[in-house]
């Protein structure tokens, strides 16, 4: 077993400034960009992120961080008014809104997916 001390995600980006904004006051999370311009984000929950600059950035064709949230319904109706554009995916059975409706079909939870300025993957889900 691995024994460690303390674990954090991270993520690249093409613009450190966007990403400041779209996590802090968009998704209205905790940002500090920290002294080797890394920005620090404190989850929901405790847990921190990172966001580092990388010149030849290419988005993560993956959900790099997922939200799970109470009601599905509110979390996209906050992301839509905060000017968050959902995300639809070919073959998939979203609803008008955007959501997989995962629990009803048998699929998982209820989804939603959105880009990050970056355009790395994020999602709420309502399991």
């Amino acid at each position: 077993m691995l024994t460690t001390k303390y674990s954090f995600s991270g993520f690249s980006v093409d613009d450190i400034e966007a990403a400041r904004v779209f996590y802090g006051e968009t998704l209205g999370f905790t940002v500090k960009l920290n002294e080797m311009g890394i920005l620090e984000i404190t989850l929901p929950g405790g847990a921190v992120a990172i966001a580092y600059p990388k010149d030849d950035h290419a988005p993560a064709t993956f959900t790099i961080l997922n939200f799970e949230v109470d009601d599905i319904d509110r979390a996209v109706d906050e992301l839509v008014a905060a000017g968050v554009t959902l995300e639809r995916y070919e073959g998939m059975p979203q609803d008008e809104r955007g959501v997989l409706r995962g629990k009803a079909a048998g699929m998982g939870p209820d989804i939603a997916w959105f880009l990050d300025p970056a355009g790395n993957v994020l999602s709420v889900l309502d399991s």
